[in-house]
């Protein structure tokens, strides 16, 4: 890890870059103060997420909350199977919002074999969408007639869409779309499925398990993803002034950082100090923030569709049929969001916020 810093740390100073981290933005066009903010209103909503995983313990019977209990459920999973079917018409009513001709080129997709749905011996797991030019996307699935798996396919159909209208609209030298915005369109599905959901389902065991989900996505994408953010930070520096990176001095600063953003309730044992020792991520620097931006955009996204309609929808698809035909930071100005301000990400934990107050309304 001291040698990947090092090296990272090296090659900025080679090319006369104020910092590391100004380094890798630098690749994308993305403004320190975009590293800077996120972490600064994730900060500002922290007392949210102690508020969370103090209804966690409450609702899990806990005198003790260890970090292990964050990824139990707050409310078991309900007994819902979907099957792929199923899945295909939640995933098309949810997006309805997006326009005809959004659903025409994802019922396309469902009745015309783009996507390889089930398991198969030999057959790699997990889920993704791939393609070339020249092709429609392809999406492989593993499909387990879950509501996870329903969500798997909304989001890997948003991966194949942003594709479609790229490669549609763009020459193949801009087709191509950074990594800064590969996810907002496949969260931006996942969200508005979930809203529809939260506003169609009558039980309220299914309701409370729907937004125990959603929280988790909010807290493992924006609140963990800037965790690590702010973690590649510290490390980077404390080689910039100087320092040595050892084992302790990690654990150190990786401990401290898990107190800061779970607080008081969460007991912190010690095996948790090495967990940046498992995280592949933090050996290709700087890449993790980008997690955390794209929810935050997606979420943005989501609100302005559901809150001003087809304004809303003509800026995002004028956005998935950009590609990479300018910067991704300019690419979400002009459908308007703008990343340089703390507004996206406040509005995201915002939603947070308001969802926590609702999973507090129906367990109690």
């Amino acid at each position: 890890m001291n040698s990947s810093v090092k090296s990272d740390v090296f090659f900025a100073k080679a090319r006369k870059y104020p910092s590391a981290i100004e380094a890798s933005l630098d690749d994308d066009r993305v403004p320190l103060k975009v590293y800077d903010s996120l972490i600064d209103t994730v900060h500002e909503f922290l007392p949210q997420l102690h508020r969370y995983v103090q209804l966690r313990k409450k609702a899990l019977k806990l005198d003790e909350l260890h970090m292990y209990d964050i990824y139990v459920p707050i409310v078991p999973e309900t007994t819902m199977a979907i099957t792929y079917e199923e899945a295909k018409d939640m995933v098309t009513d949810g997006l309805k919002l997006l326009g005809q001709d959004y659903i025409k080129i994802l019922e396309e997709g469902f009745h015309k074999k783009w996507v390889d749905v089930y398991e198969n011996e030999g057959k790699t797991s997990g889920a993704y969408s791939w393609g070339t030019y020249r092709s429609h996307p392809y999406v492989l699935l593993n499909h387990q007639d879950t509501l996870d798996s329903m969500f798997t396919l909304a989001h890997e159909m948003g991966h194949s869409l942003h594709t479609f209208f790229s490669n549609r609209e763009q020459p193949h030298l801009y087709a191509g779309y950074k990594i800064f915005v590969a996810e907002v369109a496949s969260t931006l599905n996942e969200a508005l499925v979930m809203e529809h959901l939260l506003e169609t389902t009558k039980d309220p065991k299914t309701l409370a398990y729907l937004i125990n989900h959603y929280l988790e996505q909010f807290r493992g994408t924006i609140f963990r993803q800037t965790m690590f953010a702010e973690f590649e930070k510290k490390i980077h520096s404390v080689v910039e002034e100087g320092g040595a990176l050892t084992a302790d001095t990690l654990s150190e600063i990786y401990r401290n950082l898990n107190a800061v953003y779970y607080g008081s309730e969460v007991i912190l044992d010690p095996e948790i100090a090495i967990e940046w020792a498992r995280i592949p991520h933090f050996y290709n620097a700087f890449y993790v923030y980008k997690y955390a931006t794209g929810f935050s955009a997606a979420t943005a996204f989501a609100r302005a569709i559901l809150d001003e309609g087809e304004p809303a929808v003509a800026r995002y698809l004028e956005f998935l049929s950009g590609g990479s035909s300018d910067y991704p930071i300019e690419l979400l100005r002009k459908a308007g969001v703008d990343m340089e301000t703390p507004v996206p990400v406040r509005n995201a934990l915002q939603v947070f916020t308001g969802l926590v107050e609702r999973l507090e309304t129906l367990l109690a």
